[in-house]
């Protein structure tokens, strides 16, 4: 007869339950920080991707428009702009009627000037002219660089000055000025690479060269110079080198050639934010070529050929105040600039920001590079003897 006080005990002990809970819970806990591991390594990845995507494109833009810096000017070139108590600007654009620079009250940068004559040259130094941002020590710069357009062939027409204020432009393929060679030579107002409104134009009547602004796009092949433009190119017809004295002075120098020209500035745009690159295009309005940056600055690398001694790593190169050894670049201008050298600019990762975690916020990156300025000054040191 089976004994009934034999029982099958099926089940954990108290025990047993707390030993597994916790070995449960040991598991458990590391399967957790093993997952949140990989998904701040994977956020990382992300953000750097992001970062150094955001960085390539802006950097490459600007350094390959620095190596531009006085391509089609001559050596050396100084431009001679018009001249007045009314001074050429840049950083400011036709259409929108706006100053984008101008230390603190964005009102648009002078020319810089020799005595009181204002010049055009293929660099401009924008020392601390960009905002002061709370990451950086000092107000950024700027940078801005002049090359003349190679894809529009302008100069293939010939313009006559048919009013202090209009130009008009007839073809002429066979002109030596031309330099289409055998392409396709683009209309004045054609809508993809034609002239328009806020473009500037490099004009050259005989050994006299004149700047001027497009004020309105053209519907045929005469275009308006009006007065009153934003950046002060077309001065009246009493201010030496603007296109309404030629009018004025009368033929033969009313009738020459145009090249359009480039004038491009760089500078951190601090009305926005995240902070932004902006590239802003003679007398156009600026677009952003990269954000989250936190710090732009330059120095930059002359020659004195008089001396026949460089002047190394300047802030704000001529200047008394050039930040550079022994104050080697006081008096020197623009065109005796060689190299630029991108002291910083750096950019922070903007993914997720600091809200992941501590230890796992903003990532920075920081581009400190150099740039030569091959189409401004050209020295020959080597010298051979008959």
């Amino acid at each position: 007869m089976r004994d009934r006080r034999q029982k099958n005990e099926i089940g954990f002990s108290l025990l047993e339950m707390t030993i597994a809970m916790a070995l449960g819970t040991l598991v458990l806990g590391a399967a957790v920080q093993l997952y949140s591991q990989g998904v701040s390594a994977t956020w990382v990845v992300s953000q750097r991707a992001e970062m150094q995507e955001d960085y390539r494109a802006a950097s490459n833009m600007l350094m390959s428009d620095l190596s531009l810096a006085g391509t089609g000017l001559s050596q050396g070139a100084a431009i001679q702009l018009p001249t007045s108590g009314t001074l050429p600007l840049y950083g400011c654009a036709q259409a929108a009627s706006a100053c984008y620079l101008g230390l603190s009250n964005n009102a648009g940068v002078s020319y810089p000037v020799q005595g009181t004559t204002p010049y055009l040259y293929g660099l401009l130094p924008g020392y601390k002219a960009g905002p002061l941002l709370p990451s950086g020590p000092e107000a950024t710069d700027a940078v801005t660089v002049v090359y003349t357009d190679s894809t529009f062939f302008l100069d293939c027409y010939d313009a006559s000055v048919a009013s202090t204020t209009t130009v008009a432009f007839a073809l002429d393929s066979t002109s030596s000025n031309c330099t289409a060679n055998g392409a396709t030579i683009q209309a004045v107002n054609d809508s993809a690479e034609g002239l328009s409104t806020g473009d500037l134009v490099l004009f050259t009547f005989g050994s006299t060269q004149v700047v001027a602004e497009v004020t309105a796009s053209p519907t045929s092949s005469t275009v308006t110079f009006g007065a009153g433009d934003k950046l002060q190119m077309n001065q009246g017809a009493s201010i030496p080198k603007s296109l309404a004295s030629e009018y004025v002075t009368g033929p033969p120098l009313t009738k020459g050639f145009g090249t359009r020209i480039f004038v491009i500035t760089y500078y951190v745009d601090k009305t926005s934010t995240p902070y932004r690159l902006m590239r802003q295009v003679s007398g156009h309005a600026p677009i952003p070529v990269a954000e989250n940056l936190s710090y732009f600055k330059l120095t930059y690398d002359l020659f004195n050929s008089s001396s026949d001694t460089p002047a190394v790593s300047c802030r704000n190169p001529g200047a008394n105040t050039d930040v550079c050894v022994a104050g080697s670049s006081s008096g020197l201008l623009p065109n005796q600039i060689t190299k630029i050298n991108i002291m910083n600019m750096a950019i922070d990762g903007s993914l997720k920001g600091s809200t992941f975690g501590v230890g796992n916020g903003y990532q920075r990156m920081n581009l400190q590079t150099s740039v030569s300025a091959r189409n401004l000054t050209y020295v020959n040191n080597y010298n051979v003897s008959p």
